[in-house]
Protein backbone atom coordinates (compact mmCIF):
# COMPACT_ATOMS: atom_id res chain seq x y z
CA UNK A 1 0.00 0.00 0.00
CA UNK A 2 1.22 3.37 -1.17
CA UNK A 3 1.24 5.82 1.76
CA UNK A 4 2.27 9.79 1.47
CA UNK A 5 2.22 12.42 3.86
CA UNK A 6 -0.77 15.17 3.95
CA UNK A 7 -1.26 18.31 5.86
CA UNK A 8 -4.60 20.08 6.57
CA UNK A 9 -4.42 23.27 4.51
CA UNK A 10 -7.45 24.53 7.59
CA UNK A 11 -5.55 23.19 10.70
CA UNK A 12 -1.85 22.59 9.96
CA UNK A 13 -2.20 19.06 11.13
CA UNK A 14 -0.23 16.41 9.42
CA UNK A 15 -1.10 12.98 8.28
CA UNK A 16 -0.02 9.69 6.91
CA UNK A 17 -2.60 9.12 4.31
CA UNK A 18 -2.19 5.41 2.71
CA UNK A 19 -4.46 4.89 -0.38
CA UNK A 20 -7.39 2.37 -0.11
CA UNK A 21 -6.86 -1.11 -1.95
CA UNK A 22 -9.56 -2.58 -3.92
CA UNK A 23 -9.86 -5.72 -5.27
CA UNK A 24 -10.12 -5.78 -9.56
CA UNK A 25 -12.41 -8.24 -11.00
CA UNK A 26 -8.85 -9.98 -11.68
CA UNK A 27 -8.60 -10.82 -8.35
CA UNK A 28 -5.28 -8.21 -8.04
CA UNK A 29 -5.16 -5.41 -5.54
CA UNK A 30 -5.70 -2.30 -7.53
CA UNK A 31 -4.98 1.21 -6.08
CA UNK A 32 -5.20 4.84 -7.31
CA UNK A 33 -1.50 5.73 -7.98
CA UNK A 34 -1.30 8.70 -5.53
CA UNK A 35 1.04 11.95 -6.87
CA UNK A 36 3.69 12.78 -4.14
CA UNK A 37 4.09 16.48 -3.63
CA UNK A 38 1.04 17.78 -4.98
CA UNK A 39 -0.79 20.12 -2.92
CA UNK A 40 -4.15 18.45 -1.06
CA UNK A 41 -7.62 20.19 -1.95
CA UNK A 42 -10.34 21.29 0.62
CA UNK A 43 -14.14 19.75 -0.90
CA UNK A 44 -16.15 22.45 -0.33
CA UNK A 45 -18.34 21.38 -3.47
CA UNK A 46 -18.67 17.95 -5.03
CA UNK A 47 -20.35 17.24 -8.52
CA UNK A 48 -20.82 13.45 -8.83
CA UNK A 49 -18.56 13.27 -12.07
CA UNK A 50 -15.61 14.75 -11.16
CA UNK A 51 -15.00 12.40 -8.09
CA UNK A 52 -14.08 9.60 -9.50
CA UNK A 53 -10.64 8.70 -11.22
CA UNK A 54 -9.70 6.42 -13.69
CA UNK A 55 -6.96 3.94 -12.10
CA UNK A 56 -5.55 0.87 -14.69
CA UNK A 57 -4.91 -2.35 -12.59
CA UNK A 58 -1.42 -3.76 -13.09
CA UNK A 59 -2.13 -6.99 -13.47
CA UNK A 60 -4.75 -7.04 -16.50
CA UNK A 61 -4.28 -3.70 -17.48
CA UNK A 62 -7.96 -3.33 -16.99
CA UNK A 63 -9.19 0.28 -16.52
CA UNK A 64 -11.89 1.14 -13.97
CA UNK A 65 -13.33 4.39 -12.95
CA UNK A 66 -12.60 4.09 -8.41
CA UNK A 67 -13.65 6.91 -5.85
CA UNK A 68 -11.46 9.58 -5.65
CA UNK A 69 -8.81 9.06 -2.69
CA UNK A 70 -9.96 11.44 -0.13
CA UNK A 71 -9.40 12.07 3.84
CA UNK A 72 -11.43 13.18 6.72
CA UNK A 73 -8.76 15.52 9.00
CA UNK A 74 -10.11 15.35 12.58
CA UNK A 75 -10.83 19.42 12.41
CA UNK A 76 -13.78 18.47 10.02
CA UNK A 77 -12.49 19.31 6.60
CA UNK A 78 -12.09 16.78 3.90
CA UNK A 79 -9.70 16.82 1.63
CA UNK A 80 -8.84 15.19 -1.80
CA UNK A 81 -5.63 13.56 -2.58
CA UNK A 82 -4.48 14.24 -5.72
CA UNK A 83 -3.41 11.17 -7.78
CA UNK A 84 -1.26 10.71 -11.18
CA UNK A 85 -3.75 10.69 -13.98
CA UNK A 86 -3.89 7.29 -16.51
CA UNK A 87 -4.46 7.34 -20.21
CA UNK A 88 -7.84 7.00 -21.10
CA UNK A 89 -7.46 2.92 -23.14
CA UNK A 90 -8.85 2.50 -26.00
CA UNK A 91 -11.87 1.26 -27.73
CA UNK A 92 -11.01 -2.58 -27.30
CA UNK A 93 -9.46 -2.67 -23.42
CA UNK A 94 -12.76 -0.74 -22.12
CA UNK A 95 -13.93 -2.11 -19.62
CA UNK A 96 -17.33 -1.20 -17.51
CA UNK A 97 -17.05 2.24 -15.40
CA UNK A 98 -19.11 0.50 -12.49
CA UNK A 99 -16.28 0.69 -9.81
CA UNK A 100 -15.82 -2.28 -7.55
CA UNK A 101 -16.87 -2.02 -3.55
CA UNK A 102 -14.16 -2.95 -1.08
CA UNK A 103 -15.35 -5.96 0.66
CA UNK A 104 -15.47 -4.17 4.37
CA UNK A 105 -13.66 -1.65 6.69
CA UNK A 106 -11.39 -2.57 9.44
CA UNK A 107 -12.98 -2.97 12.97
CA UNK A 108 -11.43 -1.28 15.91
CA UNK A 109 -9.86 -3.66 18.33
CA UNK A 110 -12.42 -2.58 21.20
CA UNK A 111 -15.11 -3.80 19.47
CA UNK A 112 -16.91 -6.60 22.08
CA UNK A 113 -17.85 -9.03 19.11
CA UNK A 114 -16.73 -9.23 15.81
CA UNK A 115 -19.28 -8.31 12.96
CA UNK A 116 -19.43 -9.89 9.69
CA UNK A 117 -17.46 -7.72 6.95
CA UNK A 118 -19.50 -4.24 5.87
CA UNK A 119 -20.64 -4.46 2.70
CA UNK A 120 -20.92 -0.63 1.34
CA UNK A 121 -23.43 0.57 -1.33
CA UNK A 122 -21.64 2.77 -3.08
CA UNK A 123 -23.05 6.57 -3.83
CA UNK A 124 -23.65 7.66 -7.29
CA UNK A 125 -27.16 9.70 -5.94
CA UNK A 126 -28.36 11.56 -3.01
CA UNK A 127 -30.77 8.69 -2.61
CA UNK A 128 -27.46 6.18 -2.88
CA UNK A 129 -26.02 8.14 0.76
CA UNK A 130 -29.10 7.56 2.60
CA UNK A 131 -29.52 3.95 1.43
CA UNK A 132 -25.54 3.60 2.44
CA UNK A 133 -26.17 4.98 5.84
CA UNK A 134 -29.22 2.46 6.65
CA UNK A 135 -27.03 -0.17 5.75
CA UNK A 136 -24.30 1.09 8.42
CA UNK A 137 -26.62 1.18 11.10
CA UNK A 138 -28.20 -2.12 10.34
CA UNK A 139 -24.32 -3.41 10.22
CA UNK A 140 -23.95 -1.51 13.65
CA UNK A 141 -26.82 -3.53 15.23
CA UNK A 142 -29.90 -1.16 14.91
CA UNK A 143 -33.38 -2.90 14.33
CA UNK A 144 -35.80 -1.79 12.12
CA UNK A 145 -34.07 0.57 10.27
CA UNK A 146 -36.73 2.46 7.97
CA UNK A 147 -35.84 4.70 5.28
CA UNK A 148 -38.85 6.98 4.32
CA UNK A 149 -40.47 7.21 0.32
CA UNK A 150 -40.09 10.54 0.98
CA UNK A 151 -37.92 13.07 3.09
CA UNK A 152 -40.23 14.47 5.77
CA UNK A 153 -40.29 18.14 6.85
CA UNK A 154 -38.23 17.26 10.04
CA UNK A 155 -35.47 16.51 7.24
CA UNK A 156 -35.02 12.86 9.31
CA UNK A 157 -33.86 10.80 6.65
CA UNK A 158 -33.57 7.06 8.78
CA UNK A 159 -35.27 6.41 11.85
CA UNK A 160 -34.72 2.60 13.79
CA UNK A 161 -35.31 1.51 17.26
CA UNK A 162 -34.00 4.00 19.64
CA UNK A 163 -32.41 6.44 16.72
CA UNK A 164 -33.19 9.10 14.17
CA UNK A 165 -30.43 9.83 11.59
CA UNK A 166 -30.15 12.72 8.98
CA UNK A 167 -27.91 11.94 5.73
CA UNK A 168 -26.45 15.52 4.10
CA UNK A 169 -25.78 14.71 0.72
CA UNK A 170 -25.02 18.53 -0.22
CA UNK A 171 -21.74 19.75 -1.79
CA UNK A 172 -21.34 22.15 1.16
CA UNK A 173 -20.02 20.95 4.63
CA UNK A 174 -22.88 20.29 6.96
CA UNK A 175 -23.81 23.61 9.41
CA UNK A 176 -24.37 24.22 13.13
CA UNK A 177 -28.26 25.04 12.61
CA UNK A 178 -27.91 21.16 10.75
CA UNK A 179 -26.53 19.47 13.43
CA UNK A 180 -28.95 21.42 16.41
CA UNK A 181 -32.26 20.52 14.34
CA UNK A 182 -30.89 17.19 14.42
CA UNK A 183 -30.41 17.08 18.05
CA UNK A 184 -34.31 18.71 18.74
CA UNK A 185 -36.05 16.49 16.97
CA UNK A 186 -34.19 13.58 18.90
CA UNK A 187 -34.84 15.21 22.37
CA UNK A 188 -38.58 15.31 21.27
CA UNK A 189 -38.42 11.73 20.31
CA UNK A 190 -36.56 10.99 23.24
CA UNK A 191 -33.92 9.02 21.75
CA UNK A 192 -30.36 9.47 20.00
CA UNK A 193 -29.26 10.72 17.03
CA UNK A 194 -26.27 10.32 14.49
CA UNK A 195 -25.18 12.21 11.72
CA UNK A 196 -23.81 11.44 7.93
CA UNK A 197 -22.19 14.07 5.45
CA UNK A 198 -20.44 13.81 2.19
CA UNK A 199 -18.75 17.04 2.64
CA UNK A 200 -17.68 16.91 5.92
CA UNK A 201 -19.06 19.53 8.92
CA UNK A 202 -18.04 23.33 10.07
CA UNK A 203 -15.74 23.49 12.54
CA UNK A 204 -18.77 25.01 14.69
CA UNK A 205 -20.93 22.21 13.54
CA UNK A 206 -18.19 19.46 14.84
CA UNK A 207 -17.69 21.58 18.13
CA UNK A 208 -21.61 21.47 19.18
CA UNK A 209 -21.84 17.90 18.08
CA UNK A 210 -19.04 17.08 20.13
CA UNK A 211 -20.80 18.83 23.36
CA UNK A 212 -24.11 17.45 23.09
CA UNK A 213 -22.57 13.88 21.95
CA UNK A 214 -23.69 13.08 18.12
CA UNK A 215 -21.72 11.31 16.69
CA UNK A 216 -20.61 12.55 13.49
CA UNK A 217 -19.36 10.20 10.13
CA UNK A 218 -18.19 11.09 6.71
CA UNK A 219 -19.07 8.95 3.51
CA UNK A 220 -16.80 8.78 0.71
CA UNK A 221 -18.18 7.84 -2.77
CA UNK A 222 -17.68 3.72 -1.80
CA UNK A 223 -20.40 3.98 0.62
CA UNK A 224 -17.86 3.39 3.94
CA UNK A 225 -18.57 6.30 6.53
CA UNK A 226 -15.94 7.34 8.73
CA UNK A 227 -15.96 8.63 12.03
CA UNK A 228 -14.71 12.01 13.01
CA UNK A 229 -15.80 12.51 16.63
CA UNK A 230 -15.29 10.89 19.81
CA UNK A 231 -18.97 9.20 20.09
CA UNK A 232 -19.08 8.08 16.70
CA UNK A 233 -15.82 6.72 17.40
CA UNK A 234 -17.49 5.13 20.40
CA UNK A 235 -20.52 4.06 18.29
CA UNK A 236 -17.86 2.18 16.12
CA UNK A 237 -16.76 0.24 18.96
CA UNK A 238 -19.72 -0.83 20.71
CA UNK A 239 -22.24 -0.54 17.99
CA UNK A 240 -26.00 -0.39 18.88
Amino acid sequence: MESVPVRCPACRRDHAYTTPVYPCPCGAPTAPPLLRGAPVTPITHRTWNDDWVTVRCRGCGRHDQWPQPELCCPCGAVLRIPVRPVAAPGREGRSSSRPVRPSHIPLPRTAPAPRPPFRPLTIRTARDAVGAAALYLKWLGYRDVVQPAERPASRIDLRAAGLIAQVDSATRPTALRDVECLWLNALSASVSSVFFSLAGYTPEARERADGLRIPLFVMDLTGTPQPVNSPADELLSTGA
